[in-house]
C-alpha cells in the first residue's frame, strides 16, 4: 500500500493511500488494525469524507477502508465511458490489491449500483453487502430523475455529455452547499461549511464531476442490462438494506436482485445522507449487521 499525504481534509487515526488498479489511481483511507475488513463506498455529492464520523466508530472492531471512486475525490478523473460496471471492476481490483480476502461492502446513495455490480460479478470479494438509501437502474432508480413526478433535475443535467464541466465545476461549492444539501434538508450541524469546502475542493477540479456524470448516465440507461444481470447472477451473500428518508425504496430494489432474504432496517427520523446525519446510529447498525452475518457464516 502506497501511503500518501492527504490532499485535503485529514482524520485522526486514518492513513491515506493511492493504489494503481484497473488502469487508474484510486485514493482511499484506512483505519483499524483488527477484525473483518470493511469497504465504505460514498454517494453524491460525497467522497470518502462522508464517512468521517463513521470510520473511527467502526475501526474499534474492524479494519476499515473508505475509497474515492474513480472520478470522485482525490482519485483519478473518469472518461466519458465511465460506468457502474467499470467502477465495480475498480473496486474488485482494489480488493485484490489489499489482499485481505472478502470484505463487508457498504454502498450509499449513488454507489448502490456499483456495489450491486461488484457483488453480482465478483461474489467472492463480498462477505456481506449493505446498501444505504440506494436505487438500482431497472428497479426504480430512473424515477429519481423524473421531474414531472418530483424527481431531481440535476440528475439529467449531470448525465448529459459535457454539462457537468460546463455548469457545475466552477460553482461546486454553491451547488453542493447552497443547493444540494439544503434541498435534502441536511442541517449545517450534520454537514458544516468546512465539510462543504472539502467536498467542493475535489468536485471543483477539472473533471471533478466526471464520476457522478458517468454513474448518473448509467442509472438512466442501464436498466435492461441490470435486469439481465440480476436474472443471471442474483446476489447470494447476506444483504442488508438501510432506508431512512427514502422509506422502503432501497429494500424493494435489492430484494429484486437477491436470491436469499434481505434484512431491511428503517431509520426513522433520519435524512437521506445517513452517514453524515446519523453516524453513531449507522455505525451501530453496521456493526450489528456484520456480526450477524459472521455468525450466520459459522
Amino acid at each position: 500500500m502506497t501511503i500518501v499525504m492527504p490532499a485535503g481534509a485529514a482524520l485522526a487515526g486514518t492513513t491515506h493511500h493511492r493504489a494503481h488498479v484497473n488502469g487508474t489511481d484510486l485514493h482511499y483511507v484506512s483505519a483499524g488494525d483488527e477484525g473483518a475488513p470493511v469497504l465504505l463506498v460514498h454517494g453524491f455529492p460525497e467522497t470518502w469524507w462522508a464517512f468521517r464520523q463513521v470510520i473511527p466508530r467502526l475501526a474499534t472492531r474492524h479494519r476499515v477502508y473508505a475509497v474515492d471512486l474513480r472520478g470522485f475525490g482525490d482519485s483519478d478523473v473518469a472518461d466519458e465511458n465511465f460506468s457502474a460496471a467499470q467502477a465495480a471492476n475498480d473496486l474488485h481490483a482494489l480488493i485484490e490489491h489489499l489482499s485481505l480476502g472478502p470484505m463487508h461492502v457498504v454502498g450509499q446513495d449513488l454507489s448502490g449500483g456499483v456495489v450491486h455490480w461488484l457483488a453480482a460479478t465478483h461474489p467472492d470479494d463480498v462477505l456481506s453487502l449493505v446498501a444505504i438509501e440506494s436505487g438500482l437502474a431497472g428497479f426504480g432508480a430512473e424515477r429519481l430523475a423524473d421531474v414531472t413526478h418530483g424527481g431531481a433535475w440535476y440528475i439529467g443535467a449531470l448525465a448529459a455529455p459535457g454539462i457537468a464541466g460546463l455548469l457545475f465545476e466552477k460553482q461546486a461549492r454553491a451547488f453542493i452547499g447552497d443547493y444540494l444539501y439544503p434541498f435534502y434538508g441536511v442541517s449545517s450541524g450534520a454537514v458544516a461549511p468546512e465539510d462543504v469546502a472539502e467536498f467542493a475542493r475535489s468536485y471543483g477540479r477539472p473533471g471533478g464531476f466526471s464520476g457522478a456524470a458517468g454513474l448518473y448516465c448509467g442509472m438512466l440507461a442501464d436498466g435492461p442490462e441490470l435486469r439481465a444481470l440480476a436474472q443471471r447472477l442474483p446476489l447470494r451473500m447476506p444483504v442488508t438494506t438501510i432506508g431512512s428518508r427514502g422509506g422502503g425504496f432501497t429494500e424493494a430494489a435489492f430484494r429484486a436482485v437477491a436470491e436469499r432474504d434481505v434484512t431491511a432496517v428503517q431509520l426513522d427520523g433520519v435524512g437521506h445522507y445517513v452517514a453524515q446525519e446519523a453516524p453513531q446510529l449507522l455505525a451501530e447498525t453496521l456493526i450489528e449487521a456484520f456480526a450477524g452475518h459472521l455468525r450466520e457464516r459459522g
